[in-house]
């Protein structure tokens, strides 16, 4: 959703709340594709503060859909977004990416909530999400979720060292 801040920028002092839908569907991040289980609209209050610039506060609950790190079940991740941002539009872009705020949520006079709430999710995303400490993720020679079973494969570890005599043995195994 797109919000005009025009109106807000022309009275010092002026504050506006507006209560902005999340129109996308999904997160695309880091080549994988989160699918949103639970989003509430962005509670937003908008506030001129003078001299070219404007306070954005928001506030949302959202819920994503990932997978555990090692067994690949779809897990709710719950997330609870809080935007506390000041932007001074007498800044350039180069000076605003200077201050480490680039604002690619901000178009001239526009702000993108999507964009805005994108990067704020993007931020919260774990590095690694377990479905328990105790997750004993997937078979990597069958695929097997371990979690729910166990599979026959052969999960001794060998030493790579003897990988040529293990290659004489197997050839000359008798069937």
């Amino acid at each position: 959703m797109l919000i005009s801040l025009s109106e807000i920028m022309t009275t010092k002092d002026k504050a506006e709340h507006i209560l902005a839908p999340i129109e996308m569907d999904k997160i695309d991040f880091d080549g994988n594709s989160y699918v949103f289980k639970r989003k509430e609209p962005v509670s937003i209050t908008i506030t001129n503060l003078g001299n070219k610039k404007v306070h954005i506060k928001g506030t949302s609950t959202l819920s994503l859909l990932i997978p555990c790190s090692r067994c690949l079940k779809e897990l709710e991740y719950p997330i609870d977004i809080s935007v506390n941002k000041e932007i001074d539009f007498k800044l350039t872009k180069e000076e605003r990416a200077k201050e480490l705020d680039e604002a690619e949520y901000i178009n001239e006079y526009n702000l993108d909530v999507d964009i805005l709430i994108r990067d704020e999710i993007i931020i919260g995303l774990p590095m690694r999400l377990l479905c328990s400490d105790e997750c004993k993720g997937i078979c990597m020679h069958c695929g097997t979720n371990l979690n729910e079973g166990s599979c026959d494969c052969d999960d001794a570890p060998l030493d790579p060292r003897m990988s040529a005599i293990l290659d004489i043995f197997n050839n000359f195994k008798e069937v």
